[in-house]
């Protein structure tokens, strides 16, 4: 069977989740979001943000994250700014745009936005009544390309933001990795401070479904409830959210596992990097994007399983890997090897 490097969900969760799970299974809680592991989750996660007038929701997916929280913070004529590989754009069926907003595409070279990339869409959108407003700055971190934002770059975006009058919102898909990579120097804490919107994924860190929306501006807050039920993202077993963010939340788990996963990535960033090898971008996460010769790409293929990202030319192009909380020395290594041998 082979090995899967395609995604980061590919297992189900975390052994003690699924134990949690089991243990509370029998136990009568009140629905939609009110039983005790929720509320609990919720209290964890706005003490390890320092922030206790935060409010957290629980849904189950990223998508349903993004399209909830955009359609819940903008007006009919207001739009929303996304660097080109974002996952609203290219990912997501057209969701934000099905509820009536335009997504405005800015290419960049990293996957990351700055002020510099956005001041040419606001001065290009001042005929105003006649073009959309932008008013949403949307992020991800990590990016889709595996980049990072460092602490810097996130205040000067979140300044930027604040002096505009638009709205920063982070899309957390990967904010575990993007928080544990070796090079950054950001805090969920200060993500919390710089962000008006944010969510914790928990899918694709260990959970069976589940990313936690966090609002910290309080402008947003109030009646956010009634845009989850709405979009049909308010589970009446809203348990099985909240026990998986309560576990998540404990002993630093969230974090650990998604350590693991950019761990495992290096190991054979640095593989290849010993071999010569060049990337399409240069990622610390659990995402690595190497460039390889396409009979090299046919050999991994036989035995791995990963998407070719990107055609570079006739004879070489760029591969998506990514590793999980959960791949094992195992797979690493008989990966490494395979490379060590056709790069000799």
């Amino acid at each position: 069977m082979k090995f899967s490097f395609k995604n980061d969900y590919s297992e189900g969760c975390h052994p003690n989740i699924l134990q949690a799970l089991l243990q509370h299974n029998l136990d009568q809680q009140a629905g939609y979001g009110e039983d005790e592991y929720s509320l609990k989750a919720k209290t964890l996660i706005k003490e390890k943000i320092n922030n206790h007038n935060s409010e957290v929701f629980l849904v189950s997916g990223g998508t349903q994250a993004n399209l909830i929280v955009i359609s819940a913070i903008l007006k009919p004529y207001q739009c929303v700014i996304s660097a080109a590989p974002g996952h609203i754009l290219n990912n997501e069926t057209g969701a934000i745009e099905a509820t009536g907003h335009k997504v405005l595409s800015i290419e960049t070279v990293d996957g990351k936005l700055k002020p510099s990339d956005i001041i040419p869409v606001l001065e290009g959108h001042s005929n105003v009544p006649h073009q959309v407003m932008p008013k949403l700055v949307y992020i991800s971190n990590s990016t889709e390309l595996g980049t990072i934002y460092q602490a810097k770059e996130l205040e000067e975006l979140s300044a930027f933001c604040k002096k505009n009058k638009l709205y920063l919102f982070m899309d957390g898909a990967r904010l575990g990795h993007g928080l544990t990579s070796e090079i950054s120097d950001l805090t969920l804490e200060k993500v919390a401070h710089l962000t008006d919107v944010f969510y914790l994924g928990g899918t694709k860190n260990g959970a069976l479904i589940g990313e936690a929306i966090v609002i910290n501006n309080p402008v947003l807050q109030e009646d956010f409830a009634f845009n989850i039920k709405q979009k049909g993202a308010l589970l009446a077993k809203g348990r099985l959210l909240g026990i998986q963010f309560m576990e998540l939340m404990k002993d630093n788990l969230y974090f650990d596992l998604a350590k693991h996963a950019n761990q495992q990535a290096m190991k054979i960033k640095n593989a290849l990097q010993k071999k010569g090898a060049a990337f399409l971008s240069d990622t610390y996460t659990n995402q690595i994007f190497p460039i390889l010769s396409n009979e090299l790409i046919e050999i991994l293929s036989e035995k791995f399983e990963f998407y070719v990202w990107k055609k570079v030319d006739e004879n070489f192009s760029a591969i998506r890997l990514i590793t999980s909380w959960n791949t094992g020395d195992e797979a690493v290594n008989r990966f490494i090897e395979i490379i060590e041998t056709e790069l000799a």
